[in-house]
C-alpha cells in the first residue's frame, strides 16, 4: 500500500464494496459465482427426452442424488440375483437335503437366502473363498453364472463411469479463477471504457483461455415488439485478439466505449436510472487435465462505478514478481468526464463548427447588389416623364443578347456625335432650342439603353467588362 501512495500520492481514496453491497439487490440472471437462475417449467411430454441420454441426466444430478442412485443399484442388483441362486436351490431342492457325496447340489454348501447373497458377493467381487461353488451338474446355474458376471461388468462400467466423469469435471477449478466484485468507467488512452479485472490462483495455467462479455437488457424494437433479457456482444478485443489471455497473473479487461458499444449514450447519471447485466465467460482448458473449463460471472449496473480505477497488486521483489490479492478488488476515483461518450462527440462537433470561418461571398454576390442600387440610382435621377419610358423599354431591354446590346451601344454613340457637330454651326434662339430638345431625348434614349445593359450584366457578367473596354476608346466628349 504504501508503494502505491507513492505511485499515486496521498490524493487517491480507496473503495471498497460496502457501496454496492449498500445498494438494493435485484434479480440477476447470472449470479456471482456463475449459476444461471434459470428453471424449466411445463415441460409436459418432452420430459421424456432426459431419458433418452440417462448418463448425462445422471452425470448433470447433484452429488447426493448420484450416491443414492450408486447405492440403490448395487444394493438391488444384489438382492435380485441372491433371489435367483435361492430360487434354484429352492427348486431342486437343496435347502433340505444334506451335501456330501451321496448328493450332489447345484451350489455347494448353500442352505438359506444369507448363505445365497454370500455365493452371489464372492462370484460378483471374484472374492472366491472355496467353501461355496457351481457344481458341473447344474446347467441352469452355469447360465445364470454368465448372465451374473455379463450383468455385473455393465453396472459396473455405467456407474463407475459415471461417478469418474463426475469426480473429473474442472467445475471446481473454476473455483480458482477470481473476478473482481466490481467493473469500473474510466477513460484509458483518452478513452472511455469499461473494465474489470480477472486472475488465476493456481499456478498451473489455463491453456488457450479467452473471455467474453455479454449485455443482458430488455428492450423493445421499433416495431413495438419487447425483448426480454436480449443478449449483445461486447467488445472486448475481439478484433485485436486482446480477447486471448495469457492468464499468469491478474489482467484487467477493457471494452472501449464508442459509436458501435450498447454503452455509446451512457452516461453518469443515466447510470443511475439504467437496468442491465454484463455477463463474463471465460474458456480455457485445464493444464493438468486437459479438460474445457468455463468461469461465469456478472455485474449488474448497482456494481459497476463511473471514475473509477483498480489498484496496482503486481510489485517487483528480488527474483521474481508478487501479486498481492488483498488490493484485487480495491479501486480509486480518478477525474472522469460525466458525460457519454455520444454526448462528448456532439459538444466536439459543435465546437468546431462555431470555430470554422464562414464563406466568403462571390465576386457576384458582392456586385449585383451594387450594380442594380447603380441601376436604381440613375432611374431616380431621371425626370418623370424619361422615368415612365424606361420602364416601358425595360421588359424588351432584358431580353437583349450579346449582339443587341452592342448595336444600341453603337447607335448611341453616332446620336452624341451627331449632336456635337450641329451644337457648334447653330447660332439661332430657335435652332439651339430644337437641338437642347432633341439631345435632350437621345440622352433619355440612352440612359434607357445604359440601364437595360445594367439588367443584362445581372445575367452576364461577362458583358459590363466587354462594353468597359470599348467605351474607353471613345473620345474624351463622348
Amino acid at each position: 500500500m504504501s508503494a502505491v501512495r507513492r505511485k499515486f500520492g496521498d490524493e487517491y481514496q480507496a473503495v471498497g464494496l460496502s457501496r454496492c453491497s449498500a445498494r438494493r439487490e435485484r434479480q440477476r440472471f447470472v449470479d456471482k459465482n456463475g449459476r444461471c437462475n434459470v428453471q424449466h417449467g411445463n415441460l409436459g411430454g418432452e420430459s421424456s427426452r432426459y431419458l433418452s441420454d440417462f448418463f448425462t441426466t445422471l452425470v448433470d444430478l447433484k452429488w447426493r442424488w448420484n450416491l443414492l442412485i450408486f447405492l440403490l443399484t448395487y444394493t438391488v442388483a444384489w438382492l435380485v440375483m441372491a433371489s435367483m441362486w435361492w430360487g434354484i436351490a429352492y427348486l431342486r431342492g437343496d435347502l433340505h437335503q444334506a451335501h456330501g457325496d451321496a448328493y450332489s447340489p447345484c451350489v455347494a454348501n448353500v442352505y438359506n437366502f444369507p448363505s445365497a447373497f454370500l455365493f452371489f458377493v464372492e462370484t460378483e467381487a471374484t472374492i472366491g473363498y472355496g467353501h461355496r461353488y457351481i457344481t458341473e451338474r447344474c446347467p441352469e446355474g452355469i447360465v445364470l453364472f454368465l448372465f451374473q458376471s455379463l450383468l455385473g461388468s455393465v453396472v459396473d462400467a455405467f456407474l463407475i463411469g459415471c461417478m469418474f466423469i463426475k469426480m473429473s469435471q474442472p467445475k471446481k477449478r473454476a473455483e480458482t479463477l477470481m473476478f473482481s466484485r466490481a467493473a469500473v468507467i474510466s477513460q484509458r488512452d483518452a478513452k472511455l471504457c469499461l473494465m474489470f479485472r480477472v486472475g488465476n490462483l493456481r499456478n498451473s495455467h489455463m491453456v488457450s483461455a479467452q473471455i467474453r462479455c455479454k449485455l443482458i437488457k430488455s428492450r423493445q424494437t421499433p416495431e413495438g415488439e419487447f425483448l426480454p433479457l436480449d443478449q449483445c456482444e461486447l467488445d472486448v478485443g475481439f478484433g485485436t485478439g486482446a480477447d486471448q489471455l495469457f492468464l499468469v497473473s491478474p489482467l484487467t479487461i477493457c471494452h472501449e466505449i464508442n459509436s458501435e458499444s450498447p454503452f455509446f449514450s451512457l452516461s453518469q447519471r443515466s447510470l443511475r436510472s439504467e437496468q442491465f447485466e454484463i455477463v463474463v465467460i471465460l474458456e480455457g482448458i485445464v493444464e493438468t487435465t486437459g479438460m474445457t473449463c468455463q468461469a461465469r460471472t456478472s455485474y449488474t449496473e448497482d456494481e459497476v462505478l463511473w471514475g473509477h480505477r483498480f489498484l496496482p497488486v503486481m510489485s517487483l521483489e528480488d527474483g521474481f514478481f508478487r501479486v498481492d490479492y488483498s488490493q484485487f478488488h480495491a479501486t480509486f476515483e480518478v477525474p472522469t468526464p460525466p458525460y457519454s461518450v455520444k454526448e462528448q462527440e456532439e459538444n466536439l462537433s459543435q465546437s468546431s463548427l462555431l470555430n470554422s470561418p464562414f464563406d466568403k461571398k462571390t465576386r457576384r454576390e458582392q456586385l449585383c447588389p451594387l450594380d442594380c442600387a447603380d441601376a436604381a440610382g440613375e432611374k431616380n435621377k431621371l425626370p418623370a416623364k424619361l422615368q415612365k419610358i424606361s420602364s416601358r423599354k425595360e421588359g424588351p431591354a432584358r431580353a437583349l443578347g450579346m449582339s443587341s446590346s452592342n448595336t444600341e451601344k453603337t447607335l448611341s454613340t453616332g446620336d452624341l456625335l451627331e449632336i456635337q457637330e450641329i451644337s457648334p454651326t447653330s447660332d439661332d434662339e430657335d435652332t439651339d432650342n430644337r437641338m437642347q430638345l432633341k439631345a435632350l431625348k437621345i440622352n433619355a434614349k440612352a440612359l434607357t439603353q445604359s440601364t437595360s445593359e445594367l439588367e443584362l450584366q445581372k445575367d452576364f457578367p461577362g458583358m459590363g467588362a466587354l462594353e468597359m473596354k470599348l467605351e474607353d476608346n471613345f473620345p474624351a466628349k463622348l
